[in-house]
């Protein structure tokens, strides 16, 4: 297991401020990264976390996973490696006449 929580169904509100403030009361946090929106600029309603050992990591999912939070239930697990994607193909988007 690694000390990289993903943390789910966030309140649109929470600031990454606010996560810290929380898991702080478990233990170390190496870091804290708010999802956002690359086009709105506004929260996804995820985040990672970054514990500073495995204890706590392994504390927090018990101690935060279900936990209201901000009005809702949080989603506590330990993160997945971030998967390969293949590239994308195509762009398309154009609007352009064919014709010429």
């Amino acid at each position: 297991m690694g000390t990289n929580l993903y943390v789910g169904n966030l309140s649109f509100d929470a600031t990454e401020g606010d996560l810290l403030e929380e898991f702080k009361k478990i233990g170390n946090v190496k870091s804290c990264n708010l999802i956002m929106d690359k086009f709105t600029n506004k929260p996804r309603g995820f985040a990672f976390v970054d514990m500073g050992s495995q204890d706590e990591a392994n504390k927090a999912i018990a101690e935060l996973n279900g936990k209201e939070f901000m009005g809702r239930a949080l989603t506590v697990n330990e993160a997945r490696p971030r998967e390969d994607r293949p590239p994308r193909r195509g762009g398309g988007g154009g609007d352009y006449d064919r014709r010429r």
